[in-house]
C-alpha cells in the first residue's frame, strides 16, 4: 500500500514540474524589448529582452515584439509570421558587416506566413549587407523604417517558390551603395509591391530597380540623386504623384520587356528625362518632363496619353 502511494506521489511530483516546465517554456503572444534588457529573460513587459533575435524565440507565431525605449535591438532573422513595431519609440538595428534582418518563413504549418516591421532604423554603418532581405513570404510590410549606409540594397527581394505580396509605406532608404529595392523573384514567384509616402535618396544605383515577374506601384514618393530613379526590365510599373530628380544617368529608364506608365509625375534635372528600350507611357498627359539635360533618351521615347 505504501509502494502504491509512494508511486502516486511520485506521479504527481513529475507531473507538476513538467507542467511547470510547459509554462516556463510557452512563448507568449506579445513580448518586449528594451536597451536595458536580458535575453534570459521572459522577454514580458517587467522583464524584457534585450535583442530582437531574443524576444523571437521567446514570441509565438503570429505575435508582436515592442520596444520600450529608443536602443539598438541587433540583426534578426524572421522564420515565422511575427509583427516587430516600435512605432512610438523608434527601435533601430545596427547591422554592420551583415544584413539587418532576413525574412524566411517556409514552414508548411505556418499558413500567413506574414512580416510586419514598424517605426525601426537600419543603419549599416557602411559595412553592413542588404538593410533587409526577404528569401520566402507570403506577406510583408514595412511602415516608417529608416534603413541607410548598406553596402548592397535597402530591400533585396530574392524569393523563388512563395509569391510575395509587399507594402512600403512611409519609408526612407538612402546612402546605400546598391539599390533601394532590388526585386528579382524567380518563378513560380511573383512580386505584387505598393510603395507610398517613400523616400529614396543618395543611392549608388538605382531607387527601384526590377526585373521579371514583378508589378509595382509607387504613389506619392521621391527619387532623387541616384544612378537611375526607376529602372523596369520585363516588370510593370505605375508611377503616381512622384517626384524624380537629379539623377546621374536617368529619371525613368524601361529597358527590354520593361512597361513604365505615369500620372502626375515631375521628372526634372536628370542627366536624362526618359530613357527606354521598352515602353514609357504618360496615362493622362498631365505629367512634366522639364529641365532635364536630355529630355529622352531616345526618339519617340515618351508615348503619348492612351
Amino acid at each position: 500500500m505504501n509502494k502504491f502511494r509512494v508511486a502516486i506521489q511520485t506521479s504527481i511530483f513529475v507531473m507538476i514540474l513538467l507542467g511547470v516546465s510547459a509554462v516556463a517554456n510557452a512563448q507568449a503572444t506579445r513580448t518586449w524589448v528594451s536597451g536595458v534588457g536580458d535575453d534570459v529573460n521572459p522577454c514580458s513587459r517587467t522583464a524584457p529582452c534585450k535583442t530582437f533575435a531574443g524576444a523571437i524565440s521567446k514570441t509565438a507565431t503570429n505575435g508582436e515584439i515592442n520596444c520600450l525605449d529608443p536602443a539598438g535591438y541587433g540583426a534578426v532573422t524572421v522564420t515565422k509570421s511575427i509583427t516587430i513595431d516600435c512605432e512610438d519609440t523608434q527601435g533601430s538595428i545596427l547591422s554592420a558587416g551583415t544584413n539587418g534582418v532576413i525574412v524566411n518563413i517556409t514552414a508548411v504549418t505556418d499558413t500567413k506566413k506574414s512580416f510586419k516591421l514598424r517605426g525601426i532604423s537600419i543603419n549599416g554603418a557602411c559595412t553592413g549587407i542588404n538593410g533587409i532581405r526577404i528569401l520566402s513570404a507570403n506577406n510583408v510590410t514595412l511602415q516608417e523604417v529608416v534603413i541607410d549606409g548598406v553596402t548592397q540594397h535597402g530591400v533585396s527581394v530574392e524569393t523563388t517558390v512563395t509569391p510575395l505580396k509587399m507594402l512600403v509605406d512611409a519609408t526612407t532608404i538612402r546612402s546605400n551603395a546598391g539599390h533601394g529595392i532590388n526585386a528579382f523573384p524567380i518563378l513560380p514567384s511573383t512580386l505584387n509591391l505598393s510603395v507610398n509616402n517613400s523616400t529614396f535618396a543618395h543611392l549608388g544605383q538605382n531607387g527601384l530597380n526590377f526585373a521579371d515577374n514583378v508589378k509595382a506601384t509607387a504613389t506619392n514618393s521621391v527619387f532623387m540623386n541616384s544612378l537611375n530613379g526607376v529602372l523596369a526590365s520585363n516588370a510593370q510599373v505605375f508611377l503616381i504623384n512622384c517626384t524624380v530628380a537629379f539623377n546621374t544617368t536617368a529619371g525613368i529608364r524601361s529597358q527590354s520587356g520593361g512597361n513604365v506608365r505615369m500620372q502626375n509625375v515631375t521628372v526634372t534635372n536628370n542627366a536624362t528625362g526618359i530613357s527606354n528600350a521598352a515602353t514609357v507611357t504618360s496615362v493622362t498627359g498631365t505629367n512634366s518632363i522639364t529641365g532635364n539635360t536630355i529630355a529622352d533618351g531616345a526618339p519617340n521615347a515618351f508615348a503619348p496619353p492612351v
